[in-house]
């Protein structure tokens, strides 16, 4: 790090990636903001400045480094290994501890679970809490059973489709072998209630309980939210539904203009295949965080793009770069089980990587990228 890259950090004071500490700060204070970094997305603590970004310096000290990291391997479970560095500046001395997205989240310190919003750090929250859980794959909300629901919820006829595969006539079934049935497909919980996994795939009205089921539409005139606004619809239903009837709907709004050349009507414009728009809505559906209950999937089309928004980060241990490399992964393994039976999605991981080189192809770039709670995959519909 070079002196205008730290001046410009310190004036531009603390944020979501900056924290200032003074050579005084206590140890719990200091395991807080290691773990409240590594269960978001990362950050650096500067130690030596004080919150108004005054530089206080630090004592020549060959046991400082030892101590931060005693203090990450102590006090804090699972174990986190800082970067740390000493610095001149202005003629003091700062440590710079630089703390990376964890890879086993969620972290704690002395039981309690911090995350970073905004300049601070706070205990998370049940929701947020259940969130670092699943992104860490030990708890899989697909799995949850859905209050007031029970095996009237369920469309035995798409049933009766699925399960005919295996030679088996769901209704026919007594209603203790149905029951027993949907339990042991994760379809249902014990105490019968239907699952989350099971509502979205073979629910009546999935909606009715999980309100941030479906996928919001829009289609728009130009490159921008503020153009005008064309076209926009919510569909909802169960997943494979949802799949079927948002591809319909792009394939649909695709303009094809056409010119007559030797007597041959011809394209005069190449989209990226039908399966790659595929893909990205069974990715979405599939992948994405119903955790999250106040935001759907949604599926933004303008003139020379389509963006396909999926609500929740990626797992700990997959990156942007993996993806497209083919590296797998699974939040909701219920749904990826069916979809997969289904025909819908593949479970070699090559999904991505087709989408990815396919558009790569046309010579144009799929844009892979997270913001914020949300991952958004960006193809240019323009050739």
């Amino acid at each position: 790090m070079i002196d205008s890259e730290l001046q410009e950090i310190i004036q531009q004071g603390e944020n979501s990636s900056v924290e200032f500490k003074e050579y005084g700060v206590k140890n719990d204070s200091l395991a807080k903001e290691m773990v409240a970094f590594a269960n978001s997305q990362g950050g650096v603590i500067l130690l030596g400045v004080t919150d108004s970004g005054t530089i206080s310096g630090i004592p020549t000290d060959s046991g400082l480094e030892e101590r931060i990291m005693n203090i990450a391997r102590d006090s804090i479970i699972p174990a986190l290994e800082p970067q740390f560095e000493q610095y001149s500046f202005e003629e003091k001395t700062l440590a710079i501890i630089i703390i990376a997205k964890g890879k086993d989240k969620p972290y704690q310190t002395a039981g309690k679970y911090y995350i970073r919003v905004g300049s601070t750090n706070r205990m998370a929250s049940q929701s947020e809490l259940m969130r670092l859980f699943q992104a860490a794959g030990i708890f899989h909300y697909d799995a949850n059973g859905v209050e007031k629901t029970g095996i009237s919820d369920f469309n035995f006829t798409e049933l009766d489709r699925y399960f005919s595969e295996y030679h088996i006539h769901f209704s026919k079934q007594s209603e203790q072998d149905k029951q027993r049935l949907l339990i042991n497909t994760d379809l249902m919980t014990e105490d019968g209630q239907a699952t989350v996994g099971g509502l979205l795939m073979f629910g009546i009205n999935p909606e009715r309980y999980l309100p941030q089921s479906g996928i919001s539409f829009a289609n728009f005139a130009g490159t921008e939210i503020q153009s005008e606004l064309i076209d926009k619809q919510n569909v909802t239903g169960p997943l494979p539904f949802l799949v079927d009837r948002t591809l319909a709907i792009i394939k649909s709004l695709l303009p094809v203009p056409s010119d007559i050349k030797d007597g041959k009507r011809e394209n005069l414009r190449v989209y990226p295949p039908m399966k790659v728009f595929r893909e990205l809505i069974v990715n979405a559906c599939v992948h994405r965080n119903y955790a999250i209950v106040g935001s759907k999937i949604r599926i933004l089309m303008f003139s020379d793009r389509i963006e396909f928004i999926s609500p929740g980060r990626l797992p700990n241990t997959v990156t942007i770069e993996k993806l497209k490399l083919g590296v797998s992964y699974s939040s909701n393994p219920i749904l990826l089980k069916f979809m997969d039976n289904l025909g819908y999605v593949e479970r070699l991981g090559r999904g991505l990587p087709m989408v990815y080189y396919e558009v790569k192809n046309l010579g144009k770039e799929v844009i892979f990228k997270e913001l914020g709670e949300e991952f958004r995959v960006i193809v240019p519909i323009i050739f």
